[in-house]
């Protein structure tokens, strides 16, 4: 008891607090110098995984000769393609057509009036046309029936309404009428047997039988062929406008009708008689 005792005392005589630390204690960060070995050992490691990692492959002869070319700019456009306008004579072009095909006229011109029929088979080989037309009448004259033609031919027979009849009879009045005796048939020449195809045949023919004036006269080619020059001038024009000009002085088959026709020979243009 007496130990406890004087143990008491001795607190008491202490201060309160006496025995904390005025600021709790913290480690005092060391200043330590690194070693230079370590970093040597640092910028070993470094350069022995430079040498660990792969080589890059070296280019292929492919990609060498691709490299070679020479690059081409793109020439496109750099905004959306935009549909393009069509320009005021395209558009004027496509109402004359239509306008003309609404009045009659083929072949692109307005002194050829009839109708389109389009390709034409035939029955013999060797016949048929393609994109024929059905003519009645050329340069004002008025055929006596339509004729089924091509369009060089129904043009060259323009050709000679106004270079050659028109011209020829312009002493017995205005040529008003022509009376067609032939047009487009799939038949052999002069409907001989074995023979090659008639050009009547290929659409490329017209026989033309007399001529009709507007007054009302006719002057036909069985009839007045020797009684003056108005027929043999007619007749003679074709000779520098068809492939092949045929009448009374060429042969019997055609004593009675003049045979025009654009076919084309190596050695020129056939009149006959």
């Amino acid at each position: 008891m007496k130990a406890l005792a004087a143990i008491l005392a001795l607190c008491a005589a202490l201060p309160v607090g006496a025995g904390a630390p005025a600021e709790s204690s913290r480690p005092v960060a060391r200043n330590i110098a690194v070693p230079a070995a370590l970093d040597n050992l640092r910028t070993a490691r470094k350069v022995a995984i430079a040498h660990t990692r792969p080589m890059p492959r070296p280019p292929s002869p492919q990609e060498l000769l691709a490299a070679s070319r020479p690059v081409l700019a793109f020439a496109g456009p750099k905004s959306s393609l935009r549909p393009w306008v069509r320009p005021d004579s395209v558009v004027q072009q496509a109402v004359a057509r239509q306008q003309m095909r609404e009045k009659g006229a083929v072949c692109g011109d307005m002194d050829i009036q009839g109708g389109e029929i389009g390709d034409v088979p035939g029955k013999l080989r060797g016949c048929g046309i393609a994109d024929a037309v059905r003519v009645r009448s050329v340069a004002g004259v008025t055929l006596s029936q339509a004729a089924v033609m091509d369009c060089p031919t129904a043009r060259a027979l323009k050709t000679w309404v106004e270079q050659g009849a028109k011209p020829a009879f312009r002493s017995f009045g205005s040529l008003a009428g022509m009376q067609v005796a032939a047009h487009y048939t799939c038949r052999t020449r002069n409907n001989q047997r074995g023979a090659k195809i008639s050009e009547h045949g290929k659409g490329r023919a017209i026989d033309i039988s007399a001529f009709v004036m507007r007054d009302g006269g006719v002057i036909s080619v069985l009839d007045h062929w020797g009684k003056g020059r108005k027929l043999r001038r007619a007749y003679r024009a074709g000779c520098e406008i068809f492939g092949t000009t045929l009448g009374p002085g060429s042969d019997p088959h055609h004593r009675d009708h003049f045979h025009f026709d654009t076919a084309r020979y190596r050695a020129g243009s056939y009149c006959g008689g």
